[in-house]
């Protein structure tokens, strides 16, 4: 399978996953270089024109 051409790696599809939650999967090499694990809780807040997702602190 070729490998998709940058401008494509960065699109990525909503998806259902449950009663009314839409799923979005993250490009790894982003994950890996903010260090994320799985299970990891991350804050998603709305901000002017998309959203923002951070590590969540407590």
């Amino acid at each position: 399978m070729p490998n998709k051409k940058s401008t494509e790696k960065d699109v990525r599809k909503l998806t259902k996953s449950g009663n009314g939650s839409i799923g979005l999967t993250l490009p790894i090499e982003i994950v890996r270089e903010l260090g994320w694990k799985e299970k990891q809780k991350v804050v998603v807040k709305r901000v002017h024109g998309g959203l923002l997702i951070k590590d969540w602190k407590k």
